[in-house]
C-alpha cells in the first residue's frame, strides 16, 4: 500500500472498513443477519458508513452461507468485499483480512464494527473531519454522558502508515490495542453519547437497540 507522503488534505482519500466476520456465539447464531427494524443488523451500521463521506468502502466477511447472506444484506451499497477466512481467530484477524485488502494510496482508515447499529454517519464523519484536520496517527471515539467516565470503543480511525504494524499484529478477540497505546499521545479522542455505544451481542441487546430505534 502506497502511504501519501505529505500533510492529510480535504481530498486525501479516507476508507470505512466494516468488520462483519464474527461468529456471533454469546447470539447464538449469525448476529449479522439478525432482524433489527425491519433490516439485517449489519445493515445499520453499514448504511451509517456508507452516508459518511468515506472515499472507498469495504467489507469483512466470515466464510460460506453468512458471508453471503451479508452480501445480499448490504446489496446497494458500494462495498467491496474481503473473505476473512477463518474468524474464530477472533477480531484481529478481521482487520488483517481488511487491510490487505485495501487500495493502494489511501490516506487513513476508519474501522467500524457491524454490532453497533446505534452509531450515525455524523460519528464517522467526525472522525474523518479530525484526521483531515490534524493529521493524526489515530482518532478514536469514546462514549459517555456527563459525569460519568467515558468508554473507548470503535469506531477507531488509522493513519495508513499504521496498516502494516495491524497486519503483524497477533491473534486476538480485539482491534490493534498496541497501536493505540504507541500513539497515544499523539491520538485525537472525541467523545459522543453513551446511548451509541450499543453494541448487539446478545438476543436482550438486539431487543434494546429496537426499542431505541423505534424512539428515533
Amino acid at each position: 500500500m502506497t502511504v501519501p507522503s505529505h500533510a492529510p488534505q480535504a481530498h486525501d482519500p479516507v476508507a470505512g472498513v466494516l468488520l462483519a466476520a464474527g461468529l456471533g456465539t454469546r447470539m447464538g447464531g449469525p448476529k449479522q443477519l439478525a432482524p433489527l427494524a425491519g433490516r439485517p443488523l449489519v445493515r445499520h451500521a453499514a448504511q451509517a458508513l456508507a452516508d459518511a463521506g468515506h472515499d472507498t468502502l469495504l467489507c469483512a466477511v466470515p466464510p460460506g452461507e453468512v458471508g453471503d447472506g451479508i452480501r445480499e444484506a448490504l446489496r446497494g451499497l458500494p462495498f467491496a468485499f474481503v473473505v476473512n477466512p477463518d474468524p474464530a481467530r477472533g477480531l484481529g484477524s478481521s482487520f488483517r483480512a481488511a487491510v490487505s485488502a485495501l487500495p493502494a494510496g489511501l490516506a487513513a482508515v476508519n474501522f467500524a464494527l457491524a454490532d453497533m447499529p446505534l452509531l450515525t454517519p455524523a460519528v464517522h464523519a467526525t472522525l474523518i473531519g479530525a484526521y483531515r484536520e490534524t493529521g493524526a496517527p489515530v482518532v478514536l471515539a469514546e462514549y459517555a454522558d456527563p459525569g460519568v467516565a467515558p468508554v473507548r470503543a470503535p469506531p477507531h480511525l488509522f493513519r495508513a502508515d499504521l496498516l502494516a504494524a495491524v497486519q503483524s499484529a497477533p491473534d486476538a478477540d480485539h482491534g490493534p490495542r498496541h497501536l493505540i497505546r504507541e500513539h497515544a499521545a499523539q491520538a485525537v479522542t472525541l467523545t459522543f453519547p453513551a446511548a451509541l455505544l450499543l453494541d448487539v451481542d446478545t438476543p436482550e441487546a438486539l431487543a434494546q437497540a429496537e426499542e431505541w430505534l423505534k424512539g428515533m
